[in-house]
């Protein structure tokens, strides 16, 4: 079953909303699904300490050395693996990536994020050369506004498309309710569904946006 490795060198663009995402509505579809949580912030643990939805298992503390064969266990018992890892270029993030079907580089739209950003996108290049072979990677925009393109992303979506690189469709819009994820644990769906609930944001369309998302990204398995 495929490996997806969230990777990018700056911390906060949402590298553990977009393995929340994922998990949470690849389960839905009724996949299981492994989570690695191989970033010391350890969002995605304390994601699931408050409720983690069937389906997914959590696997957390992941260091350098295991890295590798924790994924391969992980592949080999017929599980999508996504794994969340630090917000740095290490030997850790090198590794994981030298294991990935696809690596995922989430950037928000600014300039700043699309030069760190490329730093991610020379890692799946370099283990690319030293393994041979290719590795599929892909950018997802994050944070962007629900009620307007930027010029900022216009033109950094003109950017990554004239390099060549592929870009996921849809961005992942600015919505309270992806960060809310993390106080309540569990999933979008039962967010909606939960009417005792109070939440800051349109979950609806929360979760029209985590499913267009998850579909381009299964998309990309295939």
């Amino acid at each position: 079953m495929p490996v997806i490795v969230m990777a990018s060198p700056k911390g906060g663009v949402g590298k553990s909303t977009c393995a929340v995402l994922l998990a949470t509505e690849f389960a839905r579809m009724n996949a299981e699904v492994t989570v690695l949580d191989c970033d010391p912030n350890h969002s995605l643990t304390r994601w699931a300490s408050r409720s983690i939805p069937s389906g997914i298992r959590l696997v957390s503390d992941v260091g350098r050395s295991e890295i590798v064969q924790t994924i391969k266990r992980a592949d080999g018992d017929g599980k999508i693996v996504i794994v969340d890892l630090e917000g740095v270029a290490s030997q850790l993030v090198s590794r994981a990536i030298s294991q990935a079907d696809l690596v995922i580089v989430p950037m928000q739209a600014t300039a700043l994020d699309a030069e760190i950003g490329s730093e991610a996108l020379a890692l799946v290049r370099e283990e690319e050369d030293a393994l041979g072979r290719t590795i599929r990677h892909a950018v997802v925009l994050t944070k962007t506004s629900a009620a307007i393109k930027s010029r900022v992303q216009k033109d950094l979506e003109r950017q990554l498309k004239s390099e060549g690189i592929d870009l996921i469709q849809p961005s992942l819009v600015s919505r309270a309710a992806f960060s809310e994820l993390f106080a309540y644990g569990g999933d979008l769906t039962s967010m909606l569904e939960n009417k005792e609930m109070t939440t800051g944001g349109k979950v609806d369309k929360a979760l029209e946006n985590a499913r267009g998302f998850a579909e381009a990204v299964y998309d990309r398995l295939k």
